[in-house]
């Protein structure tokens, strides 16, 4: 079976659809087969994005892209001050 890669504005809409539903009597298992996730989906997903709202997904996204960029950056500078440490030292 192919994955499927959810975004997590798509998660957060499944999440509320999922609320309303079990709201209305329906199960879990029920919900699951609705939105076609399995339960472990459903229930990972819960603990992650669980009581987020859409404005804190995305601000929670253009975060971890910052910090991706930030770590490149400090891996890049570290990568350069060891070159430049070495060939002031003169081992080369």
């Amino acid at each position: 079976m192919k994955r499927k890669l959810h975004t997590p504005e798509q998660i957060v809409k499944k999440l509320r659809e999922a609320d309303a539903a079990i709201a209305s009597g329906s199960t879990v298992e029920q919900v699951c087969r609705q939105l076609q996730i399995s339960d472990a989906t459903y229930y990972n997903w819960r603990k992650q994005y669980g009581q987020m709202k859409l404005n804190q997904v995305k601000q929670l996204k253009s975060l971890q892209k910052e910090n991706a960029r930030l770590k490149k950056l400090v891996a890049d500078l570290s990568l350069d001050k060891a070159i430049l440490k070495e060939a002031l030292s003169g081992n080369y």
